[in-house]
């Protein structure tokens, strides 16, 4: 089923449309949106730099599993290694994170991007489930396994809470 599932339209469509969302994303926050960041309050500003890794582990995890799925079709991979864990899709304790305090006053154009970002990856999480005959449940982010990157992320972003709770206190005595 593996394979035959690269040659699937479905494959096709959804690689179009997770490939072509990797150039969407990047051109936007290499372009337009590098500009929109730096006219953003402080707050909103660690919200961008935040989400918009958020976004970008999304996609590239998404593109990785497409290129994988890709490969085994093509023949260069065989269904049995693609099932191993370390080709499988990754960062879902990153990608299903809760949107930072802030993320309201974001730009439209990287909200939209947060939104087909969580829309693709959670498809291609379905897949993959389906692909490797596991049932198609989310699970809690307490019973979730945590990655590396996760704690790592978990930590940043406290820290940069932090940071602006104590910069915004240090506002309101001016």
């Amino acid at each position: 089923m593996a394979k035959l599932f690269g040659g699937s339209e479905l494959f096709q469509r959804t690689y179009r449309e997770g490939m072509g969302l990797v150039e969407e994303a990047a051109s936007y926050l290499d372009g337009p949106g590098r500009e929109q960041a730096k006219l953003l309050p402080r707050m909103a500003a660690l919200a961008y730099a935040a989400e918009s890794m958020r976004v970008t582990t999304r996609l590239m995890q998404v593109a990785a599993w497409l290129l994988v799925q890709k490969a085994v079709f093509e023949g260069e991979m065989t269904p049995e290694d693609a099932a191993q864990d370390k080709y499988r899709l990754g960062g879902q304790s990153v990608a299903r994170s809760k949107p930072m305090s802030g993320s309201e006053d974001l730009p439209d154009e990287l909200r939209a991007l947060m939104e087909k970002s969580v829309r693709i990856y959670e498809r291609i999480e379905r897949l993959d489930k389906q692909l490797n005959d596991e049932p198609d449940v989310f699970e809690e982010e307490e019973d979730m396994v945590r990655s590396p990157l996760a704690a790592q992320f978990d930590q940043v972003e406290a820290f940069f809470q932090e940071t602006m709770d104590k910069g915004l206190m240090r506002w309101d005595r001016h």
